[in-house]
């Protein structure tokens, strides 16, 4: 999503009419900065005052715009938003980094090994298992395009990255567990493909994480918390 789409999509939203959840929220912001002393007793009523009469999500927003609370829900939006989709013609090669095939047997990849930017796999009477919950990301976008006849097709991936599909079944079932990772810079894997009398499924794998996106992660939050202890 480029700038200005980005910039449409926000004053859109401003644009919705507020519901009594968001009240809720904004509300919950101001309690929280009243808690903290960044508003006086005096102040929070008012705005209070101000987010019941609000007709609109962005005049609630008015409300909140100088308080943390409101930076940090803005920052992960945007973070949820940044994940990209499905990848534009030509960033993901068309020739398959490698070929998972299994006729009339089964085929497997797990453990720790490099995922390539494109993987293809093809179930004929048979079983194809793609485990990603310990791969390598060498690239933040992985296409995998599956074909199962008469067979099934499993793909599993960890828990903190993007999981995308499309894709359909002939007397067969095609179904990705859509997910979205917190981290704008996580891996995406879109699956596509076709299922006829076949399985084709997609899924996180529970208890799993990309262990170098964990780190960048934890070393944030060392970060902080340092910058809180040396005040």
């Amino acid at each position: 999503m480029d700038l200005q789409k980005r910039t449409e999509t926000r004053a859109s939203d401003a644009e919705l009419r507020a519901s009594d959840a968001d009240r809720d929220r904004i509300a919950d912001m101001l309690r929280e900065a009243l808690a903290e002393g960044r508003l006086t007793a005096d102040e929070h009523s008012e705005r209070v005052e101000g987010v019941l009469a609000a007709k609109t999500v962005g005049e609630l927003d008015q409300f909140v715009r100088d308080l943390p609370a409101a930076r940090a829900s803005r920052a992960a939006s945007s973070a949820y938003a940044s994940v990209p989709g499905r990848p534009q013609p030509g960033a993901v090669p068309a020739e398959a980094d490698e070929n998972v095939v299994a006729v009339f047997s089964a085929a497997m990849r797990k453990g720790r090994w490099r995922a390539g930017r494109r993987i293809h796999a093809y179930a004929v009477f048979g079983t194809v298992d793609i485990d990603l919950s310990e791969a390598i990301f060498e690239y933040q976008q992985v296409v995998i395009k599956a074909i199962s006849v008469f067979g099934n097709v499993e793909i599993k991936v960890p828990e903190n990255v993007s999981l995308r599909g499309s894709g359909g079944g002939v007397l067969g079932n095609f179904e990705t567990h859509t997910m979205d990772a917190g981290e704008p810079d996580a891996p995406v894997v879109y699956v596509e493909g076709l299922a006829v009398l076949g399985n084709i499924e997609a899924r996180p794998k529970r208890g799993k994480l990309v262990a170098d996106i964990l780190d960048r992660t934890m070393d944030r939050v060392d970060r902080t918390l340092r910058k809180h202890l040396d005040r």
